[in-house]
């Protein structure tokens, strides 16, 4: 199984579970490339058999321009653009994705991002497999005890 996973990272928490989601996928054989939403390109959909999504939740949602700019100020270092704008400008594609996101709180009361990632998934010919919402003590980190272990069991359980 070939995976892309595209992330957006602000506090380096999101690419935390990206890398803990990594482990999962290849201990059941998956291979796997991940890669930040501003570096993604085309190309690099080719042959890809599982796509995963991934960004803290800001605002009850996707990062955007002035929620980075916040971040920024806090001490994060945020691309320019992220994972909203690459699924608005992404191409048309057919196959399996998956959506997951960093959020402080339970996710009912601060949003998630991972439910906006699924909403603008499904413009798409595209078979939502999986969502998940992986705790942060804070904005700034570090994952909640226990969140980096069930990203790497929920990476190995998308591997069918």
């Amino acid at each position: 199984m070939n995976v892309l996973i595209v992330t957006e990272s602000c506090f380096g928490n999101t690419r935390r579970f990206a890398d803990a989601v990594v482990g999962g996928l290849t201990s059941r054989g998956a291979v796997v490339t991940v890669t930040a939403a501003s570096d993604a390109t085309p190309e690099m959909m080719n042959g890809v058999d599982l796509l995963l999504v991934g960004a803290p939740t800001h605002n009850r949602g996707l990062p955007g321009p002035a929620s980075r700019r916040t971040a920024a100020a806090q001490g994060a270092r945020p691309d320019v653009t992220g994972v909203a704008e690459w699924l608005d400008g992404m191409d048309e594609w057919r196959g399996r994705a998956a959506a997951f996101c960093s959020v402080s709180g339970t996710g009912f009361i601060n949003g998630s991002a991972a439910r906006k990632i699924v909403k603008k998934l499904q413009r798409y010919t595209i078979d939502v497999v999986g969502t998940e919402n992986f705790l942060v003590g804070a904005a700034e980190g570090p994952p909640a005890d226990g969140e980096l272990e069930r990203a790497e069991k929920w990476g190995a359980s998308l591997v069918g």
